[in-house]
């Protein structure tokens, strides 16, 4: 069960890699008239699923949680919330890449805290060690660094070009 669970977590990322360096394939594949931010979305909503599921199934659960859990998984959930609230499902879901035109957002937490939405990821994700075997936390985490790598180095020639 441990290989499934890693692979599991490990799974979504390498969808994002993709989407992030090759957007023009992803809106060819999504086709006129299909909103390749709303397709990313149901399709991360799917991997994301996925994760849980590969982390329930190695966690061991008890109530009440440790007192860390609260402010950690509060505040982690604010900051993915925030994030998704400035800058709508299209900001969130690579729309500047698929050729969208997102406002620059100077509201906290953007300007205070750097990759906003994977510091509230990863604070969620320590809130939950308690229950969750550290490596699968890790990996995680780990791809989370990964995204933060690949995402840091944005080359606008590389943006799709609508469809015509």
């Amino acid at each position: 069960m441990g290989i499934a669970a890693a692979i599991g977590v490990l799974l979504p990322f390498p969808f994002y890699y993709y989407l992030w360096n090759w957007p023009q394939s992803w809106l060819h594949f999504c086709g006129r008239g299909r909103d390749p931010s709303k397709v990313m979305a149901y399709v991360s909503h799917f991997f994301k699923l996925l994760q849980f599921i590969s982390l329930f199934s190695v966690s061991s659960f008890h109530w009440p949680p440790p007192l860390y859990f609260w402010p950690l998984f509060a505040f982690g959930q604010f900051l993915n919330f925030r994030v998704y609230q400035l800058l709508g499902e299209a900001g969130t879901y690579y729309g500047v890449r698929f050729g969208k035109t997102i406002p620059w957002v100077t509201e906290f937490p953007f300007g205070v805290i750097k990759d906003p939405q994977y510091v509230g990821s990863v604070m969620s994700l320590l809130a939950c060690m308690s229950w969750v075997p550290f490596q699968y936390i890790l990996l995680w985490v780990l791809g989370y660094v990964f995204m933060i790598q690949v995402e840091s180095k944005e080359d606008p020639s590389t943006r799709a070009k609508p469809l015509d």
